[in-house]
């Protein structure tokens, strides 16, 4: 007995891991038959779901394995609430040049003024931008 072909492309995709695609491919080219779309904007499409959903995978697979005790990102810090906290630098730390050059920062100040929360963003960022991170416990 022979392998209809979506079982075949199912199997294939599966052995390939392109969950996305295995996932998207009905969907998408249903859509594109609709939308006139010919054969090399539906296998497009198909590749850029899959990049984009490999991607946000592997930024959760480095933000857990930073093993953050808490998720915090810098959008949600309350700037206003410390004026002398220049928000400017902390966006531009939350960059990472300063990574790449190998350099440190060092938060002080008294309790409660947010430089966990900062910290925390801090190593989101570099997640996202595709770096290890590592909160060592204190």
């Amino acid at each position: 007995m022979t392998e209809t072909p979506q079982i075949l492309l199912n199997h294939q995709l599966k052995k390939l891991k392109l969950p996305t695609i295995l996932r998207e491919y009905d969907k998408q080219a249903r859509l594109c038959a609709a939308e006139g779309r010919d054969h090399v904007q539906f296998l497009s499409r198909l590749i850029e779901l899959e990049l984009i959903d490999r991607e946000q995978r592997m930024i959760e697979r480095r933000i857990k394995a930073a093993k953050f005790p808490a998720t915090k990102s810098l959008d949600s810090f309350d700037f206003a609430a410390i004026p002398s906290l220049n928000k400017m630098q902390v966006l531009e730390l939350a960059r990472g040049e300063w990574i790449d050059r190998g350099e440190n920062v060092i938060a002080l100040g008294p309790s409660g003024t947010g430089k966990t929360h900062v910290a925390l963003g801090l190593g989101l960022a570099a997640c996202q931008k595709g770096l290890a991170v590592l909160i060592s416990p204190t």
